[in-house]
């Protein structure tokens, strides 16, 4: 069956509120200079047709990411620090929403960046501002390389994780109201998925 996909369109772009998801709380803010070096997970058929924080519609396929708190739509680079591979990364959903993770992408990113094989890997994330006609190929799901890969000796410097200037703050809260928990649809409903498989295999 044919995936029925809502308009995929730049213009409205959305920094968002404060919410919250679990006991942490997260602050969406258009910070230009972010960079930040930590591990990444995705998402591939599981998700195939939900719908992102922005109202677009999941596309497993597509080179997607989710993140806690840039901008919806927003753009990064992302540099996979075991292959090496750079590319560039449309921003349109929340999450992850493990501590240990800063971003979600795509089946589709993963396989551009050689990491497709395991579930999650180390990556450094930088907050870029691509070409009309790059951000018009990755509303189209097209894969775009990176003006200038990162070289090698600056790779080895990034090995371990680690939150580098520009990098998001995020709190502590209580529970989650209802008008808080629609901003987070496709990476939660993972995240939740598999919170509640977890406490039903250690009953």
């Amino acid at each position: 069956m044919p995936l029925h996909r809502r308009p995929v369109i730049d213009d409205a772009v959305k920094v968002g509120t404060r919410y919250c998801q679990g006991r942490r709380s997260y602050t969406p803010r258009d910070d230009c200079g972010y960079e930040e070096i930590g591990t990444a997970s995705w998402h591939g058929e599981e998700l195939c047709g939900s719908r992102t924080a922005n109202g677009e519609t999941f596309d497993p396929d597509g080179i997607l990411g989710a993140h806690r708190t840039l901008p919806l739509p927003s753009y990064v680079e992302v540099t996979s620090l075991e292959t090496g591979r750079t590319i560039l990364v449309r921003i349109n959903d929340r999450g992850p929403f493990y501590s240990n993770r800063i971003i979600d992408l795509s089946l589709g990113a993963a396989r551009q960046l050689g990491i497709s094989g395991r579930g999650v890997h180390q990556v450094r994330l930088r907050r870029v501002e691509p070409s009309e006609k790059d951000k018009l190929a990755l509303r189209r799901g097209q894969v775009v390389a990176a003006l200038q890969a990162p070289a090698q000796d600056d790779l080895a410097r990034f090995s371990r994780p680690r939150r580098l200037a520009g990098a998001a703050a995020y709190g502590s809260c209580g529970t989650m109201a209802e008008g808080q928990r629609a901003v987070l649809p496709a990476s939660r409903q993972l995240f939740e998925r598999t919170a509640r498989s977890s406490s039903g295999r250690q009953a």
